[in-house]
């Protein structure tokens, strides 16, 4: 594997859905990597786990890069909005 960048942060009173159905999500890993599905050469990748749960308790996502800055600007207004409230 050759990640380029990596950010890990601890993710708090959050949830995920997986095959299972809802479990609590304690990490988030996000980087810049080759991706196992999606078709560009490089994705910006997160993988939300809760790891105390084993290896099904992931959330797995890939994006492009313009995917990943399109979700940044859109996390970053509805933050800015819940602010508010």
């Amino acid at each position: 594997m050759c990640t380029y960048s990596t950010e890990k942060i601890d993710v708090d009173r959050s949830s995920g859905k997986g095959p299972a159905g809802w479990f609590p999500l304690r990490t988030a890993t996000v980087y810049y990597d080759h991706p196992v599905h999606a078709p560009d050469d490089h994705t910006v990748n997160i993988d939300f786990l809760a790891p105390d749960r084993g290896p099904g308790a992931r959330v797995a996502v890939e994006l492009s890069l313009d995917s990943a800055k399109a979700l940044l600007e859109a996390l970053q207004v509805t933050v800015e909005r819940a602010a508010h409230h």
